[in-house]
């Protein structure tokens, strides 16, 4: 009888010890969502260095326009022209993240442009995936939904 003792003993020992490694979902999740925020405040300041800091180095972004933009070396100037180009107070409300893989994820919600002729209602989904440095954006899609 003592055996089965022995084996549970250890199964919940090993599976303690794979839990204290993988990071909790409420921890990504928050994360995952920090990044987002942190995306839209360096747009606000119009800060390079911050924009690019959030981006893989792969990673790319189709825009309302239809500009695709890849790399940091097309995100960055391109974000901060469509900033000019598009002024007001920026805001993405993550409704939602879902986690493809422990390492991605996809960030979904209302995007919306607050400035002095209206708010302008988007929707932008960024998908993020974890490196060696925390959390980084690797795509943004954004889109106008239409009523249908």
């Amino acid at each position: 009888m003592a055996f089965p003792v022995f084996v549970v003993a250890g199964v919940v020992l090993a599976s303690a010890g794979l839990a204290a490694q993988t990071p909790s979902a409420s921890t990504d999740d928050t994360a995952v969502r920090e990044v987002v925020r942190r995306y839209v405040n360096a747009r606000e300041l119009k800060d390079p260095a911050a924009i690019e800091a959030l981006f893989t180095a792969d990673a790319d972004q189709h825009t309302t326009s239809g500009e695709w933009r890849r790399g940091r070396a097309q995100i960055v100037p391109g974000t901060l022209e469509s900033s000019k180009r598009n002024p007001g107070t920026r805001n993405i409300t993550v409704q939602a993240v879902r986690f493809i893989t422990p390492d991605v994820a996809i960030a979904d919600g209302p995007y919306e442009i607050t400035g002095t002729t209206g708010t302008r209602r988007m929707w932008a989904t960024l998908v993020l995936k974890r490196e060696a440095g925390g959390w980084r954006i690797t795509a943004i899609r954004n889109m106008v939904p239409t009523g249908g």
